[in-house]
């Protein structure tokens, strides 16, 4: 196993700055693209989905294989990230009645190990249209707001941490926290 974290690239204005920031905290990380060999990413510590500007409802919309949620390895979604998790593993997307893009508070709502030493209700960024309406069998509800009701899920079980807002940006409060906490989910060495 390589102690690394690849980020899979699906276009958002944000993907080199989450690579940034796991940098940051003292760990390799690697941009690449969705279509990176699943086996390269079979071998990393952790594996992270990016935002981006695409729907699912676009066929030419950027997808990942499937497989990368069986390698038994954790997985965060982020934005479009969380929204592709939730497709692909049979929950429901559509759009918005309101697209969010900026400050939104969230609230968590289940004690989670990604909101460990996390304020329960905090300011974090949002840019989305789309959202997840339906969460896939087996995972649970961690955060929501007021426009978005599922903000943050999880499937402790398969090691999938899914959130809408972004962590890595300084709107969001405690984004730092919450990427440390994904890296030692991951056991990434330092």
């Amino acid at each position: 196993m390589q102690d690394a974290i690849y980020v899979l690239d699906f276009g958002s204005q944000y993907s080199h700055l989450i690579t940034r920031r796991i940098r940051e905290a003292g760990a390799l990380a690697e941009l690449v693209s969705p279509d990176f060999p699943i086996t390269k990413l079979a071998q990393s510590r952790g594996i992270i989905l990016s935002g981006g500007p695409q729907n699912l409802s676009e066929k030419t919309a950027l997808r990942v294989d499937k497989k990368v949620f069986d390698l038994g390895i954790p997985v965060l979604g982020v934005c479009y990230g969380m929204q592709l998790a939730a497709f692909l593993l049979g929950g429901q997307v559509k759009a918005g009645k309101n697209s969010e893009y900026g400050s939104t508070v969230t609230t968590l709502k289940k004690t989670s190990r990604l909101f460990a030493g996390v304020a329960p209700h905090q300011t974090t960024w949002m840019s989305h249209g789309d959202q997840v309406t339906k969460m896939p069998k087996g995972f649970v509800k961690i955060a929501a707001s007021q426009n978005c009701p599922i903000v943050g899920m999880e499937n402790t079980k398969r090691k999938i941490y899914c959130l809408q807002f972004h962590p890595e940006v300084k709107h969001t409060q405690q984004g730092d926290k919450i990427i440390e906490n994904f890296l030692k989910i991951t056991g990434i060495k330092r």
